[in-house]
């Protein structure tokens, strides 16, 4: 099992390239960063998480240009997006963003992906909750489309694309892994129709043997098997225990929280997870 963090990378916390060579020092496979591209100041969507919204939230730098950063701070270091919000984003400009990042990472870029919960944010960028799965889905086959494709087409409600030709492809083949964010039975559709891997959070009640068997489940009726796809849970406990349960179920990568607090806090915090990684 693979050990990874997710950051916010705010203008006012510590930098990602420092954070990037940090990581990979002490032995991490990934860093995913998470993104909004901005906050409606209404604030009428309420945090799902409770309470205020969390100040980050309001500050992180665009993930694509923050992968690329931390990629060119390391070797070895995997980026990702853990979440990209794929239906605020024009999917032939991200095809060649992410190729592009995936080409001057060495292959090293995870893509991973989410329909969003703020409506005033998505409304902005043009695009209805109620249908922002379908449009999803319609961003990320049309992207495959655009890396996969010499002549690249897609006749959908939310994408049309005539003939086009779409260079550079990413380094890895097909594509860098597509890694979708969500805990619902939906959600494990969606992973098993047009994603690589699954990317749950590790809620209170998340039981890692259960959780492999429901995307076991939905991979044999879709005719996945399960050696195509991958587990990464976000927020994983830094407890030793748990990890080992989180091991021997088959998960394929823990991600811890690096906090947002001082450069110091944060490098102790990352001290402490390294000794609980097997």
């Amino acid at each position: 099992m693979h050990y990874s963090g997710f950051y916010f990378p705010t203008d006012y916390g510590i930098d990602p390239r420092e954070l990037a060579k940090a990581m990979e020092d002490r032995g991490f496979e990934s860093l995913f960063f998470p993104e909004h591209t901005h906050i409606p100041a209404s604030r009428k969507s309420a945090f799902p998480g409770g309470g205020d919204l969390p100040k980050r939230y309001v500050h992180t730098h665009d993930p694509f240009v923050t992968c690329t950063a931390a990629a060119a701070a390391t070797t070895t270091l995997k980026v990702g997006t853990g979440i990209c919000l794929v239906p605020q984003h024009e999917p032939i400009v991200t095809a060649k963003a992410i190729a592009s990042l995936d080409y001057f990472s060495g292959g090293r870029f995870l893509f991973g992906i989410g329909g969003g919960w703020n409506v005033e944010e998505m409304n902005h960028h043009g695009v209805e909750y109620k249908t922002r799965f379908k449009q999803m889905r319609e961003h990320i086959l049309a992207m495959k489309a655009l890396w996969t494709e010499e002549e690249a087409s897609f006749d959908g409600e939310f994408v049309k694309l005539e003939k086009t030709w779409s260079y550079p492809k990413p380094t890895q083949t097909p594509h860098p892994p597509i890694l979708l964010g969500g805990e619902t039975d939906y959600t494990l559709k969606r992973v098993v129709d047009y994603c690589d891997g699954w990317y749950p959070c590790a809620t209170k009640d998340f039981d890692p043997a259960v959780a492999m068997q429901r995307l076991k489940t939905h991979a044999d009726e879709a005719g996945r098997s399960m050696d195509e796809l991958t587990v990464s849970v976000f927020r994983a406990p830094a407890d030793a225990q748990k990890l080992a349960s989180y091991h021997d179920a088959g998960i394929t990568r823990a991600i811890f929280e690096v906090p947002d607090a001082p450069r110091d806090e944060i490098l102790k915090q990352l001290d402490a997870y390294t000794k609980i990684m097997a």
